[in-house]
């Protein structure tokens, strides 16, 4: 019986938001009001696609930006993976907007990359139209989306927009032995990037992968990671803040204990939402 009201206990708050996100409105407690759209299309392709939260009654401020990116091997995933730790996300910062986007999947006749990528580009072009002007956004994703959010703002983001990132058990070096133990390394090897894009003696492998762009100038970065993670390995994390330190890049990184799913179950979540806010809050001092 315990058990039973343990369970209703945790999925009542779950549902309430759930049926929250029916609404164009969403309340969140202590007079936190989003107005939501869903399912905008920021492209023509049916993929293109994200929800979108702004703060009600607080239109005319510029907003900074959180873009959540999903994960799902590059080609599978969707953003209803993230509603709910969006949700969480936006009781903590309630005067952000969050966008929660899908993207183009990677397939055996599409690479994904420039296409995710491009699509990231895309949603900050979107956004800036939409608000009526050009926001400071932080990348957050998760596996896929982690790196992804990465490899967009050390290479793709040569307006410097990208404020942070939030890289949740994403790879950061392909060509890290320990990575190589992933079940779908041959996809990564030979659809992640288009071979027209690749840089004369540069691998699809080294194009990939974020630490390969790090530099001086690269945004702050917060990292989170599983100590029995069998897919993203711990070696990520080493090799990440090594770059990452050399180049005198601001970053954290911590550990949680799970695998690779882990991530946004308690108290992990929990921990993880308050070391981004301290994060943000140290960044907004400098």
């Amino acid at each position: 019986m315990k058990k039973i009201a343990a369970i209703l206990f945790i999925s009542l708050p779950l549902f309430l938001l759930l049926t929250s996100c029916k609404e164009k409105k969403i309340t969140l407690g202590d007079n936190i009001l989003y107005d939501k759209e869903e399912n905008i299309h920021y492209g023509n392709n049916p993929e293109q696609v994200m929800d979108l939260y702004i703060p009600h009654n607080k239109k005319n401020r510029e907003k900074e930006v959180f873009i959540m990116i999903h994960g799902g091997g590059w080609r599978g995933g969707n953003k209803s993976q993230l509603t709910l730790f969006t949700l969480s996300m936006m009781q903590k910062f309630p005067d952000y907007i969050f966008a929660n986007i899908n993207y183009r999947l990677a397939s055996q006749t599409q690479y994904a990359i420039p296409n995710q990528t491009d699509d990231i580009k895309k949603v900050t072009e979107l956004l800036k139209n939409k608000l009526g002007y050009n926001p400071r956004v932080i990348l957050l994703g998760n596996s896929a989306g982690g790196h992804l959010s990465m490899l967009y703002a050390y290479k793709f983001d040569p307006d410097k927009k990208i404020k942070a990132v939030i890289n949740i058990v994403g790879p950061a070096d392909l060509s890290d032995s320990g990575f190589k133990t992933y079940d779908d390394y041959a996809f990564t090897e030979q659809h992640l990037v288009d071979p027209k894009i690749l840089p004369q003696g540069t691998s699809a492998v080294n194009f990939a992968s974020p630490v390969h762009w790090i530099s001086k100038s690269s945004p702050p970065t917060l990292s989170y990671y599983g100590k029995k993670d069998y897919v993203i390995p711990l070696t990520q994390k080493k090799i990440l803040d090594s770059v990452l330190d050399k180049n005198s890049i601001n970053h954290e990184s911590y550990e949680f204990t799970g695998g690779h799913l882990d991530w946004d179950k308690e108290p992990q979540k929990e921990f993880l939402i308050d070391k981004i806010e301290a994060f943000l809050k140290k960044i907004d001092k400098k």
